[in-house]
């Protein structure tokens, strides 16, 4: 593989990896960035698996890591505490993207999965099956993933009118959110005390009690999305500039934006499946990775490290902060919120 990093592209310097036919341009400051995150990371994770009843040492996390504890401390480390960093890494991740995907999709900053319905679609789909089928966690990835389709096909037949734009597209999803909002409120308080109380739990988006097998499972599905979405971000940043400007530059706006738009509901739908709706990751993570970035539009891979440095953040607060262990959808409820109240109040000053 060849490497050329040439100095200036339109201002900005570019990191180009080749390989006989196939060309991949980054821009350099988001590699310096996403590896500062990474970084990030990677000392909030090992922190994580660090504290907790049973403290342990840097060097004790590293040698359970690496297979040279055999004892108590392998176990705390890698069938413990490692499945939940792993799950708080890849679904905040994912979060990142699939808010990334939406935002530029819809050529709005405040176009986010649980904004627009599709976040209480995959939340009602996956309620019927805890609740009414009593099925498997295959049944519940399966019903959280029609639940998120559903809505958004719904959502998006309501929002149509010679097309489809960005701020209708989001009235209309939050007043299918509303609904749905009642609707899973409904199911909950008609349901058995016991099931009811787990539901609500879960409802608030946890890492309580995820295991390897969930880890696998998510992580596979979360891998194979996070390649299509790659796959994808071409035509979604040429999309950004309309669809008559891409589709001049060889774009297929239709099928291009219907395979977005189901990358990011899938990519939602088996986060919340697996953890529940874990709330304002993917409406903050691609704000602030673009504002790192500096780049003109919504890119992937900050996205994807601002959201699982957030998500993992986040669940170490609820964790070991708050006086009580917390679902760490509450935390992210309360930095999202202020989030968007900051990013509201700027939009308003901007506008005057």
């Amino acid at each position: 593989m060849n490497t050329h990093i040439p100095r200036v592209d339109f201002g900005r310097r570019v990191l180009v990896l080749r390989h006989r036919r196939i060309a991949v341009r980054l821009q350099w400051r988001s590699v310096v960035v996403c590896t500062v995150l990474a970084v990030a990371i990677a000392g909030t994770a090992v922190l994580a698996m660090m504290t907790g009843s049973y403290s342990l040492s840097p060097g004790q996390v590293l040698s359970a890591l690496t297979g040279r504890e055999t004892d108590i401390v392998h176990d705390i480390v890698v069938e413990w505490r490692l499945p939940r960093v792993t799950a708080a890494l890849v679904f905040g991740a994912a979060l990142g993207v699939s808010g990334a995907v939406f935002q530029s999709l819809l050529r709005n900053p405040l176009a986010d999965p649980g904004i627009v319905g599709f976040t209480q679609g995959s939340y009602t789909g996956a309620l019927i099956v805890i609740l009414v089928v009593n099925g498997t966690y295959v049944q519940l990835v399966g019903g959280a993933l029609l639940g998120g389709m559903a809505t958004a096909v719904a959502v998006y037949v309501l929002a149509y009118r010679r097309g489809v734009q960005g701020f209708r597209l989001i009235i209309v999803g939050i007043g299918v959110a509303a609904m749905l909002e009642s609707l899973n409120t409904w199911l909950i308080l008609k349901a058995d005390l016991d099931q009811a109380m787990s539901a609500a739990a879960w409802g608030a988006g946890s890492l309580n009690g995820v295991s390897w097998d969930q880890v696998v499972i998510g992580g596979a599905c979360i891998a194979v999305l996070l390649l299509l979405a790659g796959m994808l971000s071409r035509p979604m940043r040429q999309m950004e500039l309309g669809d008559d400007a891409a589709a001049s530059q060889g774009v297929r706006v239709s099928p291009a934006r219907l395979g977005l738009l189901l990358v990011g509901v899938a990519l939602t739908a088996t986060v919340t499946a697996a953890s529940g709706p874990i709330a304002f990751i993917s409406l903050v993570a691609p704000q602030i990775g673009r504002r790192l970035a500096r780049t003109a539009g919504i890119t992937l891979a900050p996205a994807a490290f601002v959201g699982a440095l957030l998500c993992l953040a986040s669940d170490y607060l609820a964790q070991h902060v708050a006086p009580t262990p917390l679902p760490v959808g509450i935390i992210t409820v309360v930095l999202g919120g202020g989030y968007l109240g900051y990013l509201l109040f700027t939009e308003a000053r901007r506008r005057l």
